[in-house]
Order: structure tokens, then C-alpha cells, then sequence
């Protein structure tokens, strides 16, 4: 068969083509809503590290070296969006019409109650700020997303699970209240989004029967077991324990199908959405470390991987941050 000419085996012009000289932009104005996720979860293992030591007994002081550096990064990825948000706010918007942004923003303020957590041994005031903060931020958040999805196609509306982290994300603020005293806000929190998680929880399992989602949004299943373990660590911080162990078990449960269908989650090979990973191991880890006995041993050890697994998969996120790979890679708008 005769070979065809040199320019028909020529590859394709690239499209869009590269700008000549480079587009430049100002300083965090493309910064990506996934850097999120993985703060969110490196947020929670600090917590999750301080509880281990102190099963052990041991000395808390790399527990505290942790979570000063952690808060320290945190504070910077926050503040990097909100200096995005304020070059341009309507950004905001155009980052909540796409799934993965919706989820990484509601895991951006919930990353607000999540370091009122962290901060709540070394500065209680500061830490119920960051706690209201945080509850007013998700709410407003919240309100934006529901606007934004009435606009889209029927399609896109549908239920997925960082519906969790937009709608029953508010139970984050449990943990850091019952820290702080105060008790009645963290039963209402409980009580208040166990209905929304119990119904997103439905829909999914329907929605996971009925037909198979893309290979690239599996690794957020994983979301799925961080209410259940939010709930576990609330109910046991307010003296619930029969409703603590409930929800430990569910949690173990979701975790090993989870891990089951591990090869078949991770089938597209690693992307920023598994991000999604990080935050569940570790609230699965501080969840069974706030129960007693044989679910306090388990915790030790989910501990021990997430200690290496959430550390490794910021890494793998926030490494493509600077340059903007990571912008592109999950379509983040521009300020």
C-alpha cells in the first residue's frame, strides 16, 4: 500500500494556538478552586495527627508544628481566591457553573470551620470567628450554587456527590462548636443536615444503579464518606455515643466499598479531582479516634496511611498551582 505524502502524516495544528508572546496575567488571578480540596484535607489530618498523639501519649508537639503549617498554607490559598474574587467578582460565578468547582469552593469555606478545628487549642477566640465566619461564607456560598444551577442545563443539575459538600457541608461546623462549648449549635448542625445528607445519599445510590459516571468523576465517590464520619466525630463530641457508633459503622462500611472498588474508582489514572480523597481519610481516621476500643485501634491505623496518603496527594495537586497547569487542568476562570 503506498505510504501517504509527508504533510498528510503531518499532525494536526494546535487549537487554540499558543499566544506569542504569553499572555500575562496579575498575581492570582487564575487561581484554581481544586487547590481546596487537598487544604481541606491537610486541615484534617492535623486535627486527626493531635488526636492520635494523644492516644498514644505522646508529646503534641509535632501535631502543633503540623498544624502551624498547615494553617499557614491554608491561609495563603485563601487568600490568593480572595484576591481573584476581588480583581473580578463575578469569577465566582463562572467557577460554580462547573461541577468540580462547585465542590472544590464548598470545600473552600468549609475549609473555614475546618481551621477553626486546628485552632481551637491554641486560640479559642479566634477560632469561633473563623467558626461563624466560616457558616456565613457556606451559606452564601450555598445560595450562589442554587442560583447558578437553576441556570444550567437539565442535564448538569443533576444530583452528584459534592452535593454533600455544598448542602450538608454545614456539618462541619459541628465539630469546632462542640469544641468551643458549644453544644447546642453542634446538636442543631447534626440534626439539621442529617436530613439533606440522607436524601443526597439516596439520590446517589438510585443515580449509581441507573447508570455508570464517567471514569474521570469516580474519584469523587469518595465524598460520600465524609458525612459519615463528620457525623460520627459530632455526635461523639456531644455525648451521643449509640449515634457516634452508628455512624462509625456506616462509615466503615462506605470505606471498604470504597476500597473495593478502588481499581475501578481510579481507572482514569491521577487528576486533581483526587483531591476528593484527602479530606475523607482523614476525618475516617479522627471519626474512629474519637470512639473507644477496637474502633480507636482501626483509627490508628487509617491514621498511619492517611499520613502519608493526604501529604502525597497535595503534592500531586498543589504542584501544578504555580504556572497555572492546575487552572487548566480543572478550567478555573480568569479574574
Amino acid at each position: 500500500m503506498a505510504q501517504p505524502p509527508d504533510r498528510a502524516r503531518r499532525r494536526p495544528p494546535v487549537y487554540p494556538p499558543p499566544e506569542f508572546p504569553p499572555r500575562w496575567l496579575p498575581a492570582f488571578a487564575q487561581v484554581p478552586p481544586a487547590i481546596f480540596p487537598v487544604l481541606l484535607g491537610l486541615l484534617g489530618l492535623a486535627g486527626a495527627l493531635r488526636l492520635g498523639l494523644g492516644r498514644l501519649d505522646l508529646p503534641l508537639a509535632a501535631a502543633d508544628l503540623v498544624a502551624g503549617l498547615v494553617l499557614g498554607l491554608w491561609a495563603f490559598g485563601l487568600l490568593a481566591y480572595l484576591v481573584k474574587l476581588g480583581r473580578r467578582p463575578g469569577v465566582i460565578l463562572e467557577d460554580l457553573r462547573v461541577m468540580p468547582g462547585r465542590t472544590a469552593l464548598a470545600a473552600g469555606t468549609g475549609s473555614v470551620m475546618m481551621a477553626a478545628v486546628v485552632l481551637s487549642p491554641f486560640a479559642p477566640g479566634a477560632a469561633q470567628t473563623l467558626l461563624w465566619i466560616g457558616l456565613a461564607l457556606h451559606a452564601l456560598l450555598a445560595g450562589l450554587a442554587i442560583t447558578v444551577l437553576a441556570g444550567l442545563p437539565r442535564e448538569a443539575r443533576g444530583v452528584n456527590p459534592g452535593w454533600h459538600l455544598l448542602f450538608t457541608g454545614f456539618i462541619l461546623g459541628a465539630p469546632p462548636a462542640a469544641l468551643l462549648g458549644q453544644e447546642a449549635l453542634a446538636r442543631g448542625l447534626i440534626w439539621a443536615t442529617l436530613p439533606v445528607a440522607l436524601a443526597i445519599w439516596g439520590a446517589s445510590l438510585a443515580q449509581l444503579l441507573r447508570s455508570t459516571p464517567p471514569a474521570p468523576l469516580r474519584p469523587m465517590l469518595a465524598i460520600h464518606l465524609a458525612p459519615a464520619c463528620l457525623f460520627a466525630t459530632s455526635s461523639a463530641l456531644t455525648g451521643q455515643a449509640h449515634l457516634a457508633t452508628g455512624f462509625s459503622v456506616l462509615a466503615i462500611v462506605i470505606s471498604l466499598a470504597l476500597v473495593s472498588a478502588g481499581r475501578w474508582i481510579t481507572l482514569s489514572g491521577v487528576t486533581p479531582l483526587w483531591g476528593a480523597f484527602s479530606f475523607p481519610l482523614a476525618a475516617l481516621a479522627t471519626a474512629l479516634l474519637r470512639q473507644g476500643g477496637g474502633l480507636a485501634s482501626f483509627g490508628m491505623g487509617v491514621l498511619a496511611v492517611a499520613l502519608v496518603a493526604v501529604p502525597w496527594l497535595a503534592w500531586k495537586v498543589l504542584k501544578d498551582w504555580p504556572g497555572g497547569r492546575l487552572a487548566a487542568k480543572t478550567n478555573a476562570a480568569t479574574a
